[in-house]
């Protein structure tokens, strides 16, 4: 009989969405555990969070958690990661981490294990998780990048609610069952109501007009795709959907690519799905990729502004591929 090698295994922030999250994931794609930990603020300990089919006991998250860890999933802010990180690397674990706080960083790979798995082996003990919107705006370019560098993208994202966390998700719930009961509707999380409304800022003036929400799919674009030409002008918007980013691209090609070619590509990549029929009005939605971790792409046509640009529109869950899922696939490619 084969021993499966076991790794043992933290999850840093595990009573957050993307921590809780990550639990899950792990079960359903039978990582091989050793020991786990699922570490959390001291208000935390002692509470149950589901692994499997069965639970896991919530510790304090300090400095000495990390000993006998192989592998740290990180969904905590980026100030605990930054805090913490020197003692995940001391234990001799590898952080896999989903704050913003190594992302550029330059000895810190950035990984979308379809996209740039090769960049995770020079990695020095921290391994960043790239931001949601650029995962899945990635995750449906990759595949055209591969043939020719793209050299310039116009990109509008609309995020859902739950990029926000858990309590992103109560306060869309609560507006809306405060609407139908016509009493008001009270804003906590976001700057405005957010119910049958759009707030066009994520993140804070990065001080070019730009916020920094909207400068990542830049920065982060560039690192991951290996093009560090590639402009980016991004405009990002929170919308009232509960679950799953979508966003809208055009894109610049080196060479002309045609909507057929692109099509082609596209339908061929792992972790990608063309749903792209407009007669038959199919096309990606935030409804059909919640829970599950394939990035839909769709409405592939030509950009009339530039014959070497194409537009298209994708939708993937920002909690499991543009966050827990790829944290676990990143610890996949380390064993």
């Amino acid at each position: 009989m084969i021993s499966m090698k076991t790794y043992n295994v933290a999850v840093l922030g595990a009573t957050g969405a993307v921590g809780t999250e990550m639990l899950k994931i792990l079960a359903e794609r039978n990582f091989p555990v050793g020991q786990l930990k699922a570490l959390a603020s001291a208000r935390s300990v002692g509470k149950q969070l589901p692994y499997g089919n069965s639970f896991v006991t919530v510790e304090e998250a300090t400095e000495s958690s990390f000993e006998g860890m192989d592998i740290v999933l990180g969904a905590a802010s980026a100030d605990l990661a930054k805090k913490l990180a020197p003692a995940i690397v001391r234990a001799g674990a590898v952080f896999v981490d989903k704050s913003s706080a190594f992302r550029m960083e330059k000895d810190v790979p950035l990984i979308v294990p379809e996209v740039n798995p090769e960049d995770a082996k020079w990695n020095k003990g921290i391994i960043a998780n790239p931001n949601c919107s650029t995962i899945i705006t990635v995750m449906a370019l990759y595949a055209i990048a591969k043939v020719t560098p793209i050299t310039s993208m116009v990109a509008s994202t609309y995020q859902a609610v739950s990029g926000a966390g858990v309590e992103g998700l109560r306060e869309l719930e609560g507006q809306a069952a405060a609407f139908a009961k016509g009493e008001p509707m009270q804003a906590n999380v976001f700057p405005y109501q957010i119910a049958f409304n759009l707030i066009p800022q994520i993140g804070s003036d990065s001080g070019n007009g730009y916020t920094t929400e909207e400068m990542k799919m830049q920065n982060e674009g560039r690192k991951i795709l290996h093009m560090p030409e590639m402009k980016v002008s991004c405009t990002c918007v929170r919308v009232p959907v509960l679950r799953s980013h979508s966003i809208s691209v055009t894109f610049r090609t080196a060479e002309k690519i045609s909507v057929q070619r692109a099509r082609e590509l596209i339908a061929a990549a792992p972790g990608v799905r063309l749903v792209d029929d407009l007669a038959q009005k199919q096309y990606p939605m935030p409804l059909d990729t919640s829970d599950q971790d394939i990035v839909y792409v769709g409405r592939i046509r030509e950009d009339l502004t530039d014959d070497h640009g194409l537009t298209l529109w994708c939708c993937g869950d920002q909690i499991r591929k543009g966050a827990a899922s790829n944290a676990v696939q990143i610890a996949e490619l380390l064993i």
